[in-house]
């Protein structure tokens, strides 16, 4: 994953928190600053830190009979390159069950397997 010019700035509690909602794909704020082992005011100000510099998104919601806000990394920080193998698409996007004998998925996971 590329760094951004914005993550180059950032404080090391910010880097922490950052590296966390990445890894978790997404963590409600009232577990955020308890995971970092920081005060939930000093998490609030590296969530809105991260906000104000468009690395995640927070959006208000109820957790656990709570108001508190749900963090998660923005749309341009996640990788779709580990869904595509050439220019195919995984056949497992959208699917609840997949088939792996049948041709797309052998197709996908040839082109996969040439890329190398």
């Amino acid at each position: 994953m590329s760094v951004s010019e914005a993550e180059v700035d950032l404080s090391a509690d910010e880097q922490r928190g950052l590296e966390l909602i990445k890894e978790t794909g997404g963590i409600h704020q009232s577990d955020f600053w308890k995971e970092l082992d920081i005060s939930s005011r000093k998490g609030s100000r590296i969530a809105e830190s991260l906000v104000e510099a468009e690395l995640i998104n927070r959006e208000q919601t109820v957790y656990n009979g709570h108001n508190t806000y749900y963090l998660e990394p923005t749309a341009k920080d996640l990788d779709f390159r580990l869904l595509m193998a050439g220019d195919l698409l995984s056949p497992f996007i959208g699917e609840e069950e997949v088939d792996p004998q049948s041709d797309s998925f052998s197709q996908w996971l040839m082109n996969l397997a040439y890329e190398e």
